[in-house]
């Protein structure tokens, strides 16, 4: 368990206050929470690289999973690592006898999208600006929006290529690399909306202005009906694909 608080360290460099500790772990693991760890399996001592973690919850009558962590070291990205622990974390949760996961990412980060949307085939119900106050102070922090995420566990598992952009534009980036202006009107079956495939490269004011914009276009239309289902790709662009759950 402590060797998993190293996990976190390395995936995100957080300091100790914002570690989820070992005791927590220890006793999750105890009373009905899932604990995953990854080892590599060609060391004779290995150290573990990546790390899920996700409980019980209940709210008006419903019992679901939600997983709060999903941690790797930065080299096991993009390895298959993450949906292999994701699938051994739906397991355990089926075992427990549910059927629906949830949890967040960062809507500014496509790589988690592809990982959440295309590869493990949940979606995005709703949009929560600054559901985390990252740093000392809320009014200085950079705003740390989330989508939730719903999976259902009983649909069988396909990974899916990312699809070519089709439907109306609710979101784009301009010629200098920044969003242009939402278009909050549109009515179509099928809606999209870019985000930038590396944010973190970004000058923060460009980070903050998409924030901005697709805090402004995904909870717009999240609130409306539609539902993110996907991440489609043209070439170095990526787009939210927005379905409208009613038509």
């Amino acid at each position: 368990m402590r060797a998993l608080e190293d996990v976190q360290v390395r995936a995100w460099g957080y300091p100790d206050r914002e570690i989820l500790p070992a005791t927590m772990l220890r006793i999750g693991a105890h009373t009905g929470a899932v604990v995953l760890g990854a080892y590599p399996a060609d060391e004779p001592s290995p150290r573990p690289f990546g790390l899920a973690y996700g409980f019980p919850a209940w709210r008006d009558g419903r019992v679901w999973h939600h997983s709060h962590l999903l941690a790797l070291d930065p080299e096991w990205r993009g390895s298959g690592a993450a949906v292999a622990l994701k699938l051994a974390q739906r397991e355990r949760a089926l075992a427990q006898g549910l059927t629906r996961m949830t949890w967040t990412f960062d809507p500014l980060l496509a790589r988690n999208a592809r990982l959440n949307l295309g590869k493990l085939g949940a979606r995005a119900v709703s949009y929560h600006p600054d559901w985390y106050a990252l740093g000392g102070s809320r009014e200085t922090a950079f705003p740390a929006d989330r989508l939730m995420i719903e999976w259902d566990l009983t649909a069988p598992h396909t990974e899916r290529p990312a699809p070519p952009p089709q439907g109306e534009t609710a979101l784009e980036a301009e010629t200098d690399g920044g969003p242009g202006r939402p278009c909050l009107e549109l009515t179509g079956d099928q809606l999209l909306a870019e985000v930038p495939i590396q944010t973190d490269t970004l000058p923060e004011a460009a980070r903050l202005a998409w924030r901005h914009a697709l805090r402004d276009v995904l909870g717009t239309y999240l609130e409306r009906g539609y539902t993110v289902t996907d991440l489609a790709r043209q070439g170095e662009r990526a787009f939210y694909v927005l379905t409208e759950e009613n038509k």
